[in-house]
């Protein structure tokens, strides 16, 4: 399979006007001259950033809201006609990704949005713990189940072997690709929730599942490190959280792969996405939707699709004392951990 099949969601998007992105850009770019040599990570900058959504238009924060305390089915929201700004070639090896002070009125739009759902963070162990991340296809990189890949990217929640996944995540892009079929597709656990019977559910919810990690979070690529046995869904009966990954998630019984096969056809049949355009932004609610995104062939022309994310959690509290370098969560896995063996590992 290199694509999806799913029902367009672009018709249920809000939609910016001229004027209110012209608005946004105004203020991101003041908000960059003022803080031109600052980190994003500086607390000064984001409490700025913070203050500056009041800009965001009214439906657009009402929409960010209740999405944010309720949810939806479908597990994200489309907003569409944000500001990008000018912006660099699209970087095709990391080195080339380019700081956020190149593409501001991007960056700081999209932390925007975000600081309405919750508060922007990162992991330092992937993409240097930057706040806002490019996602673009890298060179020699086409075959991975990452960002950085250009083949089908399997549908999973986002970091869900990490202690402390992201609440939401939001994608904006910059650039789409150039054959226009690159599609952005989710799919909710409240939709899907119909289409499975009471024993796949209850199988689900037992801790008979373990996922993979992936290899930016582990020292040594050559070695595969796994999550301690733990259940796919969790949580109330009526509104289950979700974490799974259908690239990474390894059923430990026959009854669990059973389960985790009949999740997957559900969320297969339910996919609601769209091709992504310049000033689109899709917010995932990370705990109770999956996404992943249709193969595309990359170019390496400087005009290849390009998207930058970012994550955000309700409430940084519970994770004060594991985050590093201003809202970088600290590595879970570390060099010279004894958990790492040369076969597998947990953790």
């Amino acid at each position: 399979m290199t694509q999806f099949r799913y029902t367009d969601i672009r018709a249920a998007g809000i939609g910016l006007d001229g004027e209110e992105s012209r608005q946004i850009e105004r203020e991101a770019l003041r908000i960059a001259h003022e803080y031109a040599d600052c980190s994003l990570h500086d607390t000064d900058l984001l409490h700025a950033v913070e203050i500056a959504a009041s800009v965001l238009p009214p439906a657009v924060r009402k929409a960010l809201i209740a999405f944010r305390d309720e949810g939806n089915p479908s597990g994200s929201l489309l907003l569409s006609g944000l500001p990008v700004g000018t912006l660099p070639p699209t970087p095709d090896v990391v080195e080339k990704e380019p700081a956020w002070t190149e593409v501001p009125v991007a960056t700081l739009s999209q932390l925007m949005v975000m600081s309405v759902l919750g508060r922007s963070f990162s992991y330092s162990d992937e993409k240097s713990g930057h706040l806002v991340q490019d996602v673009c296809p890298k060179r020699g990189a086409e075959e991975r189940q990452e960002n950085s890949g250009s083949v089908l990217l399997e549908l999973h929640t986002e970091d869900g072997f990490h202690p402390n996944p992201p609440h939401f995540l939001s994608l904006i892009c910059l650039r789409e690709d150039h054959d226009r079929v690159a599609a952005t597709v989710t799919s909710g656990i409240l939709d899907i929730l119909p289409h499975l019977d009471p024993d796949t559910v209850a199988a689900l919810r037992r801790p008979e599942f373990r996922t993979r990690f992936s290899t930016s979070f582990v020292p040594d690529e050559s070695v595969e490190v796994l999550t301690d046995p733990m259940p796919v869904l969790t949580g109330p009966a009526e509104s289950p959280e979700l974490r799974v990954d259908f690239h990474g998630t390894i059923a430990q019984t026959p009854r669990a792969q059973a389960a985790l096969d009949q999740l997957e056809r559900a969320m297969l049949g339910t996919l609601k996405g769209l091709v992504l355009r310049p000033g689109d932004l899709i917010v995932v609610d990370n705990r109770h939707a999956v996404h992943g995104r249709s193969g595309f062939a990359p170019r390496y022309d400087g005009d290849d699709r390009w998207l930058r994310r970012s994550f955000a959690l309700a409430d940084l509290r519970p994770v004060n004392d594991r985050l590093t370098g201003g809202r970088s969560h600290r590595p879970v896995v570390t060099a010279g951990d004894p958990r790492l063996s040369p076969t597998v590992a947990s953790v």
